[in-house]
């Protein structure tokens, strides 16, 4: 059994089980935004192929993307294909349906000034894609961060920072097509408020594997690390089932 350890550093409380830190009674925001070289409206989906470096200029919807609804069936602002990397982008508000990923692709140094429905959707159709975020943060997700669908498929979130959020990574719960998936979330500062670092459906034999994970200002330890479902096929809301390391499903 790993070792509790408190120590107290400067104004804030120290909570460390593991690889996992709380960083408690902090108040300050942990997640900035970097500025924007410039401003881009987009009216219709920028389909990237192969490899688009945005500069670190800011994206926003307009037209049909720029009504900031919550509404799941809408488009994003960037859609990949197969092996599509998108770097150095900040998405603005309204963001629509933020960044959908058809299979392997690469978010590098993405941010998202004020998550719109998602902030990218991964919709793998093989078991072998490999989807992976990289650096960059979100705020401001009143729902879910990064929404994993499709067959399955192995999620890799490394160096990412999120702030003000529901879930950080969902797997469907209720997707008409279910299939087990993996999440592998390192090197991830969180924070409060919040609600769920990662949301997995332990009925389909998905896993989250956590290491080196920060959060900050939850001192009434209300952010769940990770949580269990019974998913579906059907649509319907799926139940809890447990949360917390079991190391089978939460790891």
């Amino acid at each position: 059994m790993r070792q509790l350890r408190r120590v107290s550093i400067a104004a804030a409380v120290v909570t460390a089980v593991g690889a996992a830190t709380l960083l408690l009674g902090q108040t300050a925001d942990a997640t900035t935004v970097p500025g924007n070289t410039g401003s881009i409206a987009l009216s219709a989906t920028k389909v990237v192929s192969g490899t688009f470096d945005g500069g670190m200029k800011r994206y926003y919807g307009t037209g049909n993307l720029g009504s900031g609804s919550q509404d799941e069936g809408q488009d994003p602002l960037f859609d990949l294909p197969n092996g599509g990397t998108l770097k150095n982008v900040i998405l603005g508000s309204p963001a629509a349906d933020g960044v959908h990923c058809e299979a392997t692709c690469t978010l590098q140094n993405v941010w998202w000034e004020d998550v719109g429905e998602d902030a990218a959707t991964f919709k793998p159709k093989s078991s072998s894609a490999t989807m992976t975020v990289s650096g960059g943060g979100a705020l401001h997700a009143s729902d879910k961060v990064f929404q994993h669908n499709g067959v399955g498929g192995t999620f890799v979130i490394d160096g990412f920072q999120v702030q003000d959020f529901g879930k950080l990574y969902r797997s469907c719960g209720n997707c008409s097509t279910q299939g087990k998936r993996n999440v592998i979330i390192r090197n991830v500062t969180a924070t409060y408020k919040g609600s769920v670092i990662a949301g997995i459906n332990s009925n389909y034999g998905d896993t989250a594997t956590f290491s080196n994970i920060t959060i900050i200002g939850d001192s009434s330890k209300k952010i769940t690390i990770c949580q269990k479902y019974t998913g579906n096929s059907t649509g319907a809301e799926p139940p809890k089932n447990g949360s917390g390391a079991d190391g089978t499903y939460c790891k």
